[in-house]
């Protein structure tokens, strides 16, 4: 998968499908010479002809005295040598001068994946990757970047991370260390992108690139609603299934950068790490800073291609592995029937109304501790509440046990609230500036997981609920961004390294909470899709998707979603009507269609359920059970985007092609439509497949070529929802 040639300097990084070409060019810097389509090995170094450019610096020992590094498609470029693009690297020297000159100095090989310490990294798995470590020197300062690029045999992705050492005197501040710099060698390319806001994630947004710097990016603490950290290149004629797709994103929770830059020779450098804003990591003799794990993927089959790749990663090496193919609970969350109305006496009457319903788990919502009867108190006490439930959370457990129900829990952990006995006995345990009032966001503020003091007190009282009672699910929300982030347990010189300190606190948390309870599936929240990103699903199984339960919404929502993450990590609940978001109405059969592609459970009170929406939950949970499977290892297809037109269709397709499920929903109701063809895709056209509902047989070469002609719909919101199964030569298929 790894090679060297070392007479022509060129290393060689070969996936199942594409090849990524590095030169150590003759001035000793790195450089990148091809990524795409996998290549033979020839000698390529043709493709990086020497030139120079009006206004541009030579490097001083150039053998032919006209390097230019403005014109160099460096693989790791450094500030202030005469190269204006964005730097990968930037730091103060001691001395005071920002200029650092990294070249190469050597590389090492490896079996395995390479790993992060205390972050989220790809997971070693059955089949081989191998590790390239290159190491970059600048011996004046004392600065050694190590690079590594980790490849897979069974995938097109490649994950890249940096090491930073420091052996100079005094101390060196960092201010800019990229997971991954490189450079493509012409501009023709739109980048598409996943803004958003809360309750609208991840909106697909597609735009010329253009000259100057695109910047995406979070400053909130968190990947954020407002932008994912994701970035995709493409070709503007790039569709689903065809066309050049250059995939990047990050392994990280908190604040992100990716810099797309089109130069005035039209080349792209693409840069995605850390946010350099206020960012700043003291780094003294012999100590090392490790920026997070990106990985990034060329795909010729369009985005797609692109998606499913990302899927696969993430189910096979990223998601937890005792989760990452094990069966999902269905849950019902009591949020939407009480909010914080609720006591002992109205929870066992939700328990009986689950009789008879096919569900796994209940989960009890916010509002369970301390005297929380509103969003204004008591995060922090993670005691039970004494008014609402007297005798503990057993009775409440032991009602939903009764009705064939295990129990879940929602906490919110990393937040405090200024009206709690956590608050009025250590009030610097939150993120604070000294001598400045802090900023409430939904009345509460953000503790300081930077100190391990904070941390041990969570851990230990998280422990104690989970050793207390069978909890087998936490829902972990966090449901404000940070701000006045200040810390009284750092030095003044210290405070604009919080940010980072914080992220590697929470995974610091999660991570030895999980190694303790292994068997706990947690479900990721902030504010809905807040914090959806690879770093946190490295912990959680899945992620609420969105606050926006509204089936016509989450049809956006999980299109948008589904371009990077796979469906076994969206969790997707069935809710009441008018929905809650939105106010819309929905039939319920169109509800359970739009969620059954993703993790299933309801969001509403089953009191208020009528016998035929009864006996429809009954009809979900078996098609969601059914069709599980697909969602936990299918490959998806997007069929129609609800961001280009009035309808939105995906479908999931089995690994050996034996099942797929398809969803085609019709927004708006209009008069005079024909009758229209939905193509479906990722099948095997010699294979014949029988389609419920209806019966009828068709081989797949039919269904992707001619399509299915999609009902004519009365009515605006509606769906279909179709199963195919192989038709065997007998007649008999499982259905």
């Amino acid at each position: 998968m790894i090679s060297t040639d070392e007479q022509r300097g060129l290393f060689w990084l070969d996936t199942p499908s594409t090849s990524y070409v590095l030169q150590i060019y003759e001035t000793g810097h790195l450089i990148l010479l091809y990524w795409g389509k996998r290549l033979p090995h020839e000698d390529i170094r043709y493709l990086y002809p020497c030139y120079g450019g009006a206004f541009c610096p030579n490097l001083f020992d150039a053998p032919n005295g006209y390097v230019c590094p403005d014109t160099l498609p460096l693989e790791y470029p450094t500030f202030g040598l005469g190269d204006y693009h964005e730097p990968a690297f930037y730091a103060r020297n001691p001395a005071g001068d920002r200029l650092c000159d990294l070249r190469y100095a050597g590389c090492r090989l490896t079996d395995g994946v390479q790993t992060v310490p205390g972050m989220p990294h790809v997971r070693a798995a059955q089949a081989p990757a191998q590790t390239l470590e290159l190491t970059l020197r600048d011996p004046r300062i004392g600065v050694t970047v190590r690079l590594y690029y980790t490849v897979f045999a069974d995938s097109d992705v490649i994950a890249r991370c940096a090491a930073v050492r420091y052996d100079g005197g005094e101390t060196l501040v960092l201010h800019q260390a990229a997971s991954a710099h490189l450079e493509l060698p012409d501009g023709r390319f739109e980048a598409i992108r996943l803004p958003g806001a809360q309750c609208r994630e991840r909106e697909i947004e597609r735009t010329p690139l253009g000259a100057g710097r695109l910047i995406l990016d979070s400053r909130r603490g968190a990947s954020s609603h407002q932008m994912n950290p994701f970035l995709a290149l493409v070709r503007p004629k790039t569709g689903e299934e065809t066309g050049d797709v250059y995939g990047f994103s990050l392994l990280y929770s908190g604040n992100f950068r990716i810099c797309a830059e089109q130069d005035q020779f039209h080349m792209t450098r693409v840069q995605i790490g850390i946010n350099p804003f206020d960012f700043a990591w003291r780094l003294r003799s012999g100590e090392e800073f490790w920026t997070p794990q990106a990985v990034m993927v060329y795909s010729g089959e369009g985005l797609g291609g692109m998606s499913r790749e990302f899927h696969r990663l993430c189910r096979r090496r990223i998601s937890p592995p005792a989760f990452a193919r094990t069966h999902r609970p269905v849950v019902i969350n009591n949020w939407e029937a009480t909010y914080f109305d609720f006591d002992e006496e109205k929870l066992a009457a939700l328990a009986d109304a689950c009789r008879e319903l096919p569900l796994d788990l209940f989960v009890l919502d916010d509002g369970w501790f301390g005297h929380r009867d509103a969003g204004n108190s008591s995060l922090g006490d993670w005691t039970v509440h004494a008014r609402k439930l007297p005798h503990g959370l057993e009775p409440v457990i032991r009602a939903f046990a009764e009705n064939g129900l295990a129990f879940g829990l929602w906490v919110e952990p990393e937040m405090i609230s200024p009206d709690s006995e956590l608050y009025r006995r250590h009030p610097d345990l939150c993120l604070h500036v000294a001598g400045r009032e802090p900023s409430l966001a939904r009345s509460q503020l953000v503790l300081d997981l930077t100190r391990e003091d904070v941390r041990t007190y969570l851990l230990e009282t998280l422990t104690g609920l989970l050793k207390a009672y069978p909890i087998r699910y936490l829902k972990w929300d966090m449901n404000r961004p940070l701000s006045n982030v200040g810390s009284s347990a750092w030095p003044a010189e210290e405070q604009a390294s919080l940010s980072h300190r914080y992220v590697l606190g929470l995974y610091s948390l999660l991570q030895t909470l999980t190694a303790r309870f292994p068997h706990l599936f947690i479900e990721g929240c902030s504010g809905g899709g807040g914090r959806f990103d690879f770093g946190m699903l490295y912990y959680v199984p899945q992620i609420w998707t969105s606050d926006n339960s509204d089936a016509m919404s989450r049809l956006k929502i999980q299109y948008g979603t589904s371009l990077v993450y796979p469906p076994s990590t969206m969790a997707a609940h069935v809710s009441a009507v008018p929905n809650h978001q939105t106010g819309r109405i929905t039939d319920f059969t169109v509800r359970g269609d739009v969620a059954a592609c993703c993790c299933f459970g309801y969001e509403l009170d089953p009191r208020a359920l009528i016998p035929e929406e009864r006996e429809a939950v009954c009809a979900q949970v078996e098609r969601s059970r059914r069709i599980e499977p697909l969602v936990l290892e299918g490959d998806f297809y997007r069929l129609r985007s609800p961001f280009a037109g009035n309808d939105c269709s995906w479908m999931l397709v089995s690994p050996d092609k034996t099942r797929a499920v398809v969803l085609y929903a019709h927004v708006l109701s209009r008069v005079s439509e024909p009758a229209d063809r939905l193509c479906l895709r990722g099948l095997d056209p010699e294979k014949r497949y029988r389609i419920l509902p209806g019966g009828q047989v068709l081989s797949g070469a039919v269904l992707m070529a001619a399509g299915l002609i999609r009902p004519r719909f009365h009515g605006d919101f509606q769906t279909c929802f179709y199963e195919l199964q192989e038709e065997l030569a007998n007649g008999e298929s499982q259905f």
